[in-house]
């Protein structure tokens, strides 16, 4: 049976705006409050998901949050009407507009962690959303994301879905962006690969001192009890702290994985070696050759790394075996970056292209190719189970265009915000979406 795996990229929303919400982020806060193009962004993202289609992977789409967040700030003593709300979040609580309008549902590496049925006690794809806890306007997510997951892959023979974990700092839970897969086939038994930043219980792992470690082991180790995932098919690995401090908020802007082959910077974890090694043992006693390339620091410093996301890409397997590296306009930009990526290729090895991207508009808020899309592995039987309305195709991909050219403003700044209006367009694209997209009522407005 044929086995894919899927990259289902979050559709930006009209919301998109620079409010410089992310500490650790440095690109987050070094663009905070310079105007946003929604729309741009959007079509940006659209393209990426087209053009892998036309290479001939299998694309879908994942749909944006409703924003702004009204029933968030009324859990936080706004009251009256939406409209009432939202003026008087921007005359007592700017910030707090600011984080309920927040679009970085866009980025839905981080909105779950994902187990292929290959690797499952009870062979389903199992599904759990991210508690996102450590951001107040990323923690609001979840509820929504549930809802959208469940109505993607509704069939209950074939997916799982859990929600999230306790919504404390011990069990900080920032998704797929910290866990990647390695594996022979994607539909065979794989390596399941969590990578945390500190123990909230195990004073033995040191932790960053400068910006927050998001992932915990404890958290990781509750997904992997959640999805039934087996000792023999799970490796658990820390960031190096030192790393995190350097802007490093995820291990997906240090280090990406695909099949066989972890791609990743020399300073990326702690206890490098010992990981390695088991990684190897592991994927081997599955039948697979793992493989890692390592980018040495004195050819790529770190602050390379962050400002390019070079790692924050996409590596994806061609039908000979080879791999292609999507990455951003801004690697190409980086002398020293380019240069490695160009010897890369040069080399033989298993990565032999590289895609360049134009995604300014997500770069500039920090987040990358690999930061846009949640990666799921299907056997032929599940895609086929998948709601086919958020499966990219031609017709889909001019549809969403079309939505986007409609609904969406060419620019946002923070004063913008206070405008009910945009709760109101907002509302409206995201209930047409919902019709687009065969979803049926997953937004609260719909629901309630």
């Amino acid at each position: 049976m044929k086995s894919f795996e899927v990259n289902f990229d979050g559709l930006v929303g009209p919301t998109h705006n620079y409010g410089g919400l992310s500490f650790g982020n440095v690109a987050s806060q070094s663009n905070s409050q310079q105007a946003s193009n929604p729309k741009e962004a959007a079509l940006q993202g659209l393209e990426k998901m087209k053009a892998l289609m036309d290479m001939g992977f299998v694309q879908g789409v994942l749909a944006p949050q409703e924003r702004p967040d009204v029933s968030a700030l009324r859990r936080l003593g706004f009251s009256g009407s939406d409209a009432h709300v939202i003026q008087q979040a921007a005359k007592e609580a700017m910030p707090l507009l600011v984080a309920s309008c927040s679009a970085s549902s866009m980025w839905v590496a981080n909105a779950a962690t994902v187990s292929p049925s290959a690797d499952t006690q009870d062979g389903r794809v199992h599904f759990t959303a991210a508690n996102l806890n450590c951001k107040f306007h990323r923690s609001i997510e979840h509820p929504t994301t549930s809802r959208v997951l469940s109505a993607m892959f509704a069939d209950q023979q074939h997916f799982a879905h859990h929600g999230a974990l306790p919504a404390v700092a011990q069990f900080g839970d920032e998704g797929a962006a910290n866990h990647t897969r390695f594996c022979r086939d994607y539909g065979e038994a794989g390596v399941e690969f969590f990578v945390f930043g500190r123990s909230a219980f195990d004073s033995r792992y040191p932790a960053p001192q400068k910006y927050p470690a998001r992932q915990t082991l404890e958290a990781s180790q509750a997904v992997a009890r959640l999805h039934g995932l087996s000792e023999a098919g799970v490796v658990f690995a820390q960031q190096n702290p030192a790393v995190i401090d350097q802007g490093v908020f995820h291990n997906d802007v240090i280090a990406v994985g695909n099949g066989e082959l972890l791609f990743h910077h020399q300073d990326a974890f702690l206890n490098t070696d010992q990981m390695l090694a088991e990684l190897q043992a592991k994927l081997s006693a599955r039948g697979g050759n793992f493989q890692s390339i390592c980018v040495p620091r004195d050819q790529v410093a770190v602050e390379d790394a962050v400002r390019s996301y070079l790692f924050n890409s996409q590596l994806l397997s061609r039908a000979d075996g080879s791999m292609l590296l999507i990455v951003p306009e801004e690697c190409r930009a980086n002398p020293r970056v380019w240069q490695y990526l160009q010897g890369l290729t040069a080399a033989g090895g298993p990565i032999r292209e590289i895609k360049v991207f134009d995604l300014k508009q997500s770069m500039q808020n920090g987040g990358g190719p690999a930061c846009l899309r949640l990666r799921v592995a299907l056997k032929e039987t599940e895609l086929a189970a998948v709601n086919p309305g958020v499966i990219m195709t031609p017709a889909l991909y001019d549809a969403l265009t079309q939505w986007v050219n409609t609904h969406y403003r060419d620019a946002l700044r923070e004063s913008d915000l206070a405008d009910p209006q945009l709760l109101l367009e907002c509302r409206t694209a995201l209930d047409e979406l919902t019709q687009i997209l065969k979803l049926g009522a997953v937004y609260p407005f719909q629901i309630n």
